[in-house]
């Protein structure tokens, strides 16, 4: 690959502990990646031997076809934007944007009229005399934007650069990323936390847990088929239901519900499911769906109809959120049923309540190794 960004069997130990293991990714030239993961996963420091700052133990590291990982971080021609904006504080705003141009040797003229430049895109034009201190925590993420989009790189580098922000701000500055990045078209590589930021700003994204890759793909195939029980349960506000279950000889499902033991078997009916079922015999699973594909139902009691199982439970909760509301079901002592429903909900908590799962929206995953089964 010669357009982007090319990993190739990236290593990173600390002391005895493996950071990052046998990372392999390729972003295309102009194409923003986003790097998810629990705190402590290696998004970080992934992103810190991309720019130089930290050296990897074994792989190779090449951008637009020019290996870099031996190269020193100045050489690399990389931008990066920090958590903590890192401006100088005794700096206007225009002298911050054009310093990395002063140290590159750009003439005077050159590099005040690349400072208006981006000035005017990022609309900090009439801050341009200000210091750090008189700047809001938004002008002084666009300040560090600027700083690195002056210099023009072949590749952005973000770390979690929203994360200061209060959630107005936040929102704002994540569209105002997305419609820059949609301008000028430069690859990208930005880690968060985030699931909004991860789920809304990224052409693909790469969810990574103790140093590994489980995942690379769009955010809808990711969301939508997670590859494990791990990336099923990390994306997701509210999280995946999940119930356990046990694959029966028939080619139907039993649930397991525990001290709250539900006697229900379910014979999904069409396409793939009986023949799944059949291969799966005997093996215990974990049947998850998003709260949204959850639909309430006006029924009296718990029955199957073969195309969606209908399950009965108390109302626990009701937490409104504007446009909709999320309801938690109490199945046991400790499980617990999410979904979104459209609107303000008046059920009130212990009224009980029927809930359908649609067979078409249910994943599969395997017990133990937490597999997705196809």
């Amino acid at each position: 690959m010669t357009g982007g960004l090319s990993l190739s069997h990236i290593h990173k130990q600390i002391g005895s502990q493996a950071v990052l293991q046998d990372i392999s990714l390729d972003l295309d030239e102009g194409e923003m990646l986003i790097l998810v993961g629990p705190s402590g996963c290696g998004k970080s420091t992934l992103l810190s031997l991309i720019a130089g700052l930290q050296q990897a133990d074994s792989g190779e590291i090449r951008l637009k076809g020019r290996r870099i990982d031996s190269l020193a971080p100045q050489a690399r021609d990389i931008a990066m934007v920090f958590q903590n904006y890192a401006l100088y504080p005794n700096m206007s705003v225009a002298q911050n944007i054009g310093y990395p141009l002063e140290m590159q040797g750009w003439p005077r003229a050159q590099r005040e009229a690349r400072v208006r430049e981006v000035a005017q895109l990022l609309q900090l034009e009439p801050l341009l005399q200000r210091r750090p201190a008189q700047l809001s925590g938004g002008q002084r993420q666009r300040v560090a934007m600027g700083r690195a989009l002056a210099r023009q790189p072949q590749l952005f580098l973000f770390d979690e650069p929203l994360s200061n922000l209060d959630a107005q701000l936040r929102a704002e500055m994540r569209s105002e990323i997305k419609l820059l990045h949609q301008r000028l078209g430069t690859s990208a590589v930005y880690v968060t936390h985030d699931q909004v930021e991860a789920m809304t700003l990224g052409q693909r994204m790469a969810v990574l847990k103790d140093g590994r890759l489980q995942q690379v793909g769009t955010p809808q195939e990711v969301y939508q088929r997670p590859a494990n029980l791990f990336v099923a349960g990390f994306l997701g506000a509210p999280a995946i239901n999940l119930l356990p279950a046990r694959a029966m000889h028939d080619g139907s499902l039993q649930l397991d519900q525990g001290d709250a033991a539900l006697p229900v078997r379910w014979a999904p009916e069409g396409g793939p499911w009986p023949e799944r079922l059949r291969r799966l015999a005997g093996r215990k699973l974990m049947l998850g769906w998003r709260p949204e594909a959850l639909r309430l139902l006006p029924l009296e009691s718990t029955v199957s109809d073969g195309q969606a199982l209908v399950l009965s439970a108390p109302l626990l909760l009701v937490e409104p959120t504007g446009a909709d509301s999320i309801l938690q079901l109490e199945l046991g002592p400790t499980q617990r049923l999410s979904l979104r429903c459209p609107g303000w909900q008046a059920a009130r908590p212990g009224t009980r309540l029927h809930v359908q799962l649609p067979a078409e929206d249910c994943l599969v995953f395997e017990a133990e190794g937490g597999e997705r089964v196809e």
